[in-house]
């Protein structure tokens, strides 16, 4: 992913001023177009995208494609007929493995306790999962969500099923139109961020992660956040290891709306204006209870509460604070393994 070098960091706050102050309307399907040629190659670079994407966002008439773009799931180098061969590839491996999976279902329902204790998990979170509008319509079909949440554990060694990808797959299922869609796009969006939502491989790194930039960026919280674990135990001890969720369901249940989490999301994809945003999304949320739990000499868990309380989020003040956030990190001198995981 593209990063910024420490002379660009008022480019990073005036990314942050333009989504709060002078954001554009997204980009909509004709302009989208306008970036490419008669032959469908880009004609406008990566960078310029992405940092439209960054600061305006996607129409949902054009996030799909787009998206395609951002996962990997199209080569930004691809032309419009390399695209409908990928399509079609991509649908013709989909359905291969919905063949394999009929096939070895039976084998792995009898010979592997772990398959059958996920396939009954899934199967009770997607029961729970609430899947109306406002007005009472049907929003996903369970049935193609369940499978295609089954055909995801088995064919990724990495990523096993963990609470919470139901509402995430669900999020893909909306915006896609078919199943093959759906399922690629999910599985590149989990290599594209670095697996970062996953518990047992990026969810830790990120709360460690965490805990460092605020001791960088603000040691009289971190002091007050010190885990239990260290001479000095701080009030609110254990807080940030707690917020694991945030990072599991990649902040879905902070905002108000779909279209919010999209924004998002989407801004991750990116890279813009660093790797690993969703760390500083993640602090600039905790700075919003800071002034409270200090003054209020909150304990740990008081403090996850007012976390958990942080819900109905705007995404653009989100991204606007990640990237204010980034921009002042990028002015100091960033020790290791921090300069690694952003710069």
């Amino acid at each position: 992913m593209t990063t910024l070098s420490p002379e660009n960091s008022l480019s990073a706050r005036q990314s942050a001023s333009f989504i709060l102050a002078k954001r554009k309307p997204p980009i909509d399907k004709t302009e989208w177009n306008s970036f490419f040629d008669e032959n469908g190659y880009l004609a406008k670079s990566r960078d310029f995208i992405c940092v439209n994407i960054l600061e305006r966002g996607l129409h949902p008439g054009v996030r799909t494609e787009a998206w395609k773009f951002l996962t990997g799931y199209y080569s930004w180098q691809s032309s419009q007929d390399e695209r409908l061969t990928v399509d079609s590839t991509r649908r013709k491996n989909y359905e291969a493995l919905c063949q394999m999976y009929e096939k070895i279902q039976p084998l792995l329902e009898n010979l592997h306790r772990n398959f059958t204790e996920t396939q009954n998990n899934i199967a009770c979170d997607i029961q729970k999962l609430y899947d109306k509008d406002p007005l009472g319509n049907i929003l996903v079909d369970k049935k193609r969500l369940e499978k295609v949440l089954l055909l995801s554990y088995v064919c990724n060694t990495q990523a096993e099923y963990q609470q919470g990808f139901h509402e995430m797959v669900m999020l893909f299922q909306l915006m896609a139109e078919h199943d093959h869609e759906t399922f690629w796009l999910f599985q590149f969006f989990l290599q594209k961020t670095e697996n970062s939502c996953v518990i047992t491989i990026g969810v830790g790194k990120n709360l460690d992660m965490l805990s460092r930039l605020i001791a960088l960026l603000d040691p009289p919280f971190a002091e007050h956040l010190t885990p239990a674990s260290l001479p000095t135990e701080g009030k609110g001890a254990g807080a940030v290891q707690a917020l694991f969720p945030w990072f599991c369901l990649c902040f879905q249940r902070a905002f108000k709306s779909f279209e919010d989490v999209w924004r998002l999301w989407e801004v991750l994809l990116t890279g813009k204006p660093c790797r690993n945003l969703q760390v500083l999304v993640a602090y600039s949320m905790l700075q919003m209870v800071r002034e409270q739990a200090l003054l209020e000499g909150m304990s740990g868990d008081a403090i996850l509460l007012a976390c958990n309380n942080l819900i109905d989020l705007d995404a653009d003040e989100l991204i606007s604070a990640a990237c204010v956030v980034y921009a002042e990190l990028i002015q100091k001198d960033v020790p290791q393994p921090l300069k690694d995981f952003f710069l």
